[in-house]
């Protein structure tokens, strides 16, 4: 399949840089059969059927961007994905730098080791600290990684707003981002009209945001994340199928994980390893009915996704209603429920 079929032209100034405030007063396009509404965020409890299970990706983001020298030369990483307890593979700029040895410092008491450069980009880098004492670490010399594309620093109002209220599992580094659009008053009006609500984890990694350079779909090869789902909740979900209730995915992480955790007769199994899950047009959901997400990148592995969910042509003409109507989009941006 072309990668050039999920291309669209998308006017810059549609790239939200910032949050809504408050979050729950973000746009959303309701995306129907027949029909495109243009809503808030806050009308999702009414469009949500009372028997509907919600779920949600509650991975943490982690400051994963690093600042530091290898001899004269600035070195900027970027965590990708944790490898071992000490072991990160990561994304360096000017990384031709670099060879298997070097030591980049990022503080006095803070190092890392090159291991191997890989042949698709990433560098592994082997840090002096690990586990707990790393992640501490992270918190203490790295900054929040804001996508590519919005083009301005990380500050520290950053750090609570590229946050879910929910995230509980740190390991992340970057957030699943159509959960962003969830306020205290939003859960409690959920949970006021009985919406059943579950949590999963896979923690996103910064393959998210890397560009697919192929030019057909059948040779891209898809970045790999961690994902959990214990047995309780998978047993639930599967209960929950089994009784014909609608499973909405509050995200395309969280619909990756539960898509990669089901099998062809809808029982959700639990899940603890890697997923390189790749939905292109063609795939057969097992799982999710309905997808609560963001607008996505052109020519990206998620508007992929939401073209596969939902069918491309529609998918088109619901980004073209949005381009037209000054929706806000990626990941600071306006929201769409999908109900293919």
């Amino acid at each position: 399949m072309q990668v050039s079929l999920f291309d669209f032209e998308l006017p810059h100034e549609l790239i939200a840089n910032e949050p809504a405030n408050p979050r729950d007063s973000a746009r959303l396009l309701h995306i129907t059969p027949n029909a495109l509404y243009d809503r808030t965020v806050t009308d999702l409890p009414a469009l949500l059927r009372k028997d509907d299970v919600l779920v949600f990706n509650d991975t943490k983001v982690i400051p994963a961007r690093l600042y530091g020298q290898r001899g004269q030369a600035a070195i900027e990483a970027t965590l990708l994905q944790q490898l071992a307890l000490d072991t990160w593979s990561c994304l360096i700029k000017n990384a031709r730098r670099l060879h298997p040895g070097d030591t980049i410092t990022f503080a006095t008491d803070f190092t890392a080791t090159v291991k191997e450069k890989l042949p698709n980009g990433p560098v592994v880098l082997i840090f002096n600290q690990s586990g707990p004492d790393l992640f501490e670490a992270f918190h203490k010399y790295g900054i929040m990684p804001l996508p590519p594309y919005i083009k301005r620093a990380s500050t520290n109002k950053d750090k609570a707003d590229y946050q879910t209220i929910y995230a509980q599992h740190e390991g992340a580094v970057a957030a699943p981002t159509a959960g962003l659009h969830f306020t205290p008053n939003l859960m409690s009006a959920l949970e006021n009209k009985g919406i059943e609500r579950h949590f999963i984890t896979l923690h996103v990694g910064g393959g998210t945001f890397l560009p697919v350079k192929v030019a057909d779909t059948k040779d891209h090869i898809m970045h790999a994340e961690y994902g959990i789902i214990d047995q309780k909740t998978a047993d639930a979900l599967t209960q929950a199928k089994q009784q014909k209730r609608r499973i909405v995915a509050v995200g395309t992480t969280t619909l990756r994980l539960l898509e990669s955790a089901t099998d062809a007769s809808g029982t959700v199994h639990p899940f603890a390893q890697n997923t390189s899950i790749f939905i292109t047009p063609g795939y057969q959901f097992k799982c999710v009915d309905a997808l609560w997400t963001n607008f996505h990148l052109p020519q990206s592995t998620l508007f992929m996704l939401v073209c596969a969910f939902a069918g491309t042509e529609r998918m088109k003409t619901a980004y073209a209603h949005a381009i037209q109507n000054k929706y806000r989009f990626f990941s600071y941006g306006d929201a769409t429920f999908i109900e293919p």
